[in-house]
């Protein structure tokens, strides 16, 4: 599999903090970009943004508006997961990347970001999703494993999908296999099944019917 260090990439130098409203508006404009990052001597100072910029006086230079400038970066020894996380909190398709000793090394896209984590076995490989909800004080994410393989399969990727103070859903994605008892198994261990799946379907059918019936005949 790819390294996300693949993806960094300086097709287009960052922003000299001398450089006039105006050109950098047209290249903003060009390339769509909602950010990219400014240095000031060679040293990473911000992000300008591509809404701010049509609000600013274009005769003016990029040095007048440090002040609006947005201070998110990623580390260049960051993993995949904290790279997206920094892309969801600050509303953005582009990131700045700084090493361990604050240099500027180029930047990430949101696309290349996206194209890396479509290659995960989350994504890549075969298999059936699970997303399950319980308590919050109640779960335990070694459980969630044991159930899976415990019922002979694997887990190919599982996150947490949904929290708040009372419950936490977790998805998983699992390599193909029994599909059914692992879905009854995190029942016994009093997990809700979010997620419809075809096999339950059809046993909470049979189910049902099969309760219809002993009614029918205890009339």
């Amino acid at each position: 599999m790819t390294d996300i260090h693949d993806y960094i990439t300086n097709d287009f130098r960052a922003i000299n903090s001398q450089e006039t409203i105006a050109s950098v508006q047209d290249f903003l404009a060009e390339l769509h970009f909602s950010h990219f990052p400014v240095v000031e001597e060679g040293i990473y100072i911000g992000s300008i943004s591509a809404d701010d910029i049509e609000t600013f006086d274009s005769d003016k230079k990029v040095i007048d508006y440090k002040y609006t400038l947005d201070h998110f970066f990623a580390r260049k020894n960051m993993i995949w997961l904290d790279v997206l996380e920094v892309f969801a909190r600050n509303h953005t398709n582009l990131i700045p990347i700084l090493d361990e000793k604050n240099d500027y090394v180029g930047y990430y896209e949101i696309e290349d970001i996206m194209k890396f984590f479509h290659e995960t076995p989350f994504l890549k490989e075969q298999g059936g999703i699970i997303t399950v909800q319980k308590p919050i004080l109640d779960y335990s994410m070694s459980e969630v494993v044991q159930i899976v393989e415990s019922n002979n399969a694997k887990i190919l990727g599982v996150f947490i999908s949904n929290a708040d103070s009372s419950s936490i859903e977790i998805t998983i994605k699992i390599s193909m296999g029994a599909i059914n008892e692992i879905i009854q198994t995190f029942r016994r261990y009093n997990y809700e099944i979010i997620s419809e799946h075809q096999e339950d379907a059809y046993i909470e059918n049979l189910k049902e019917r099969s309760d219809y019936l002993d009614k029918y005949l205890n009339i």
